[in-house]
């Protein structure tokens, strides 16, 4: 389980490091977010938090598998990769 936290730990490093991460803004499935949290492992994978620019509706926004999918592959490999 130990294990498991430290990969989902990495995992959310990675993504705030991408941009994921609270107060940013991110556009995702046609619509503009600002993030409300970081992060967060959940059942199916990683989502956030965020309130659509354009309703004002808070939503859960799940991050796409390619993103974690190349998370995923760096990590295996043991490589960090600078995002700019």
């Amino acid at each position: 389980m130990a294990i498991q936290t430290n990969r989902n730990d990495e995992v959310c490093e990675r993504l705030k490091a991408l941009g994921y991460a609270h107060r940013n803004r991110i556009r995702m499935y046609g619509e503009e977010f600002d993030l409300t949290s970081n992060p967060i492992a959940n059942g199916s994978g990683f989502a956030v938090e965020a309130i659509s620019r354009k309703s004002g509706d808070t939503r859960t926004l799940r991050i796409p598998l390619s993103i974690l999918q190349m998370i995923s592959k760096d990590l295996a490999a043991g490589t960090s990769r600078r995002v700019a």
